[in-house]
Formats: C-alpha cells, sequence, structure tokens
C-alpha cells in the first residue's frame, strides 16, 4: 500500500466539528447553511473536513446560520471542568469487555491513581505506559502516588469528547509494587516522554490488573 492510500484522514479541528454537529441538530444540509452563511457550498464542506480558520465576518456568518455564537464555534469554554453542557440526543451507555479496554488503555499517556494515605484517600494524575500485561507510572519517592506500593490500588483513564458528548472511560484494580533496578531502566528507556510534573521522579510503580472494567457513552 502506498503512503498516499495508508494516509489516515485529517483531523477538522474543533471548529469544523462544531459546524458539522450544530448543522446536524438543526437538520440542516450543507447546501442550506451555505446559503444562509453566504458561502460556497465546497468551503462549508472542507472547513468540516479539514483544519481551518476561517475569517472574522465569515465565521461570524457561519455562527447567525447556525444559530449560534462565534464563541461557541472557536471552543469557548474548553478550560472549564467537562461535562458542563447538555448530553447529547439519545445517549446510550455501554460496557467495554476487556480487550476494548486495553486497547484504550494502550492509546493514552496520562491516567489517574488512587491510593490510601495517611491524610485519606487521594487520588492524583500521573504519566503511564503500557509494559505487557501492567500499568507502569514513574513518580518521586515519598509523593501521593509513590504510596501505592504494596497497596491494592485503583488506576483510571478516561476520554471525553465535549462537542460531541461521548466518551468512555477505563478502570484498573490491582496490587501496586515497586519496579526492580533493571525494570526501571528498560521502562525509563521506552518512555515515549518525561513526567509533566517534571522534577526527580526516578520511582517505577507497576500496577498488575486483577479486574478491568470500562464504559463507553455513544449518541446516535
Amino acid at each position: 500500500m502506498s503512503p498516499r492510500t495508508s494516509r489516515r484522514p485529517s483531523d477538522p479541528g474543533d471548529i469544523g466539528r462544531r459546524v458539522a454537529l450544530q448543522r446536524e441538530r438543526l437538520g440542516l444540509t450543507r447546501e442550506e447553511v451555505a446559503a444562509r452563511a453566504a458561502m460556497a457550498p465546497g468551503y462549508l464542506a472542507y472547513l468540516e473536513e479539514n483544519p481551518a480558520s476561517p475569517s472574522g465576518p465569515g465565521l461570524l456568518r457561519l455562527a447567525a446560520a447556525l444559530e449560534t455564537t462565534v464563541d461557541w464555534l472557536r471552543g469557548g469554554g474548553a478550560d472549564l471542568p467537562p461535562g458542563r453542557g447538555r448530553a447529547a440526543y439519545h445517549p446510550e451507555l455501554y460496557e467495554l469487555d476487556e480487550e476494548q479496554c486495553r486497547a484504550r488503555l494502550a492509546t493514552h499517556g496520562v491516567g489517574r491513581v488512587a491510593v490510601s494515605t495517611p491524610d485519606g484517600p487521594a487520588i492524583v494524575p500521573v504519566n503511564y505506559l503500557v509494559a505487557g500485561d501492567e500499568i507502569a507510572f514513574r513518580t518521586a519517592p515519598g509523593s501521593t502516588p509513590a504510596a501505592a506500593v504494596g497497596q491494592e490500588v485503583a488506576f483510571e483513564v478516561d476520554h471525553l469528547d465535549e462537542i460531541v458528548k461521548r466518551g468512555w472511560s477505563v478502570l484498573v484494580v490491582g496490587p501496586a509494587r515497586a519496579a526492580g533496578e533493571a525494570e526501571a531502566a528498560r521502562l525509563t528507556a521506552r518512555a515515549p516522554s518525561e513526567p509533566w510534573a517534571g522534577g526527580e521522579r526516578d520511582q517505577w510503580v507497576i500496577v498488575r490488573p486483577e479486574r478491568i472494567t470500562g464504559r463507553r457513552i455513544h449518541t446516535g
């Protein structure tokens, strides 16, 4: 297969996805929205399917045509906590099987580990990687994530799409241990990035999954 035929489709970006979502919510065709916004249907199709940044006047006309605001089309509210918007029409909740859960675990680099500390339960984000059947994350000795060693812990990853109101979450439960010196060196060599928190974080913690569950919200 040639590089041209195997190339992945481009990501339309937030504006394109929001335009397509709002148009579908209103039950309008591209031609109808293009006529409302005084733009070519071909340009609207390009905008929905490719990363683009329409001009100020064009975006203003498009927002009016879609009965929304320029701020919403530009992703206004993206820094707010997720899940504040309305639910999608006819959402459906599905259970993920173990294979689907592991596939989603392998796509992420930041998860949350829940541990018991002397001050009570704590949930903290950590950079992680999948090492065989196990979950590995790097932290600093004496830190909250390091308290996972010797405990049964919960580890969670999720993904939320605020635009289309879809998402999934995967929960792993199992015992955690400290990696040995040789194992830690291998994990360090494999790590795709340094921990986002910075500083000296040379203790690797390994979680061995004993139970993996997941859920997915799908919209029709």
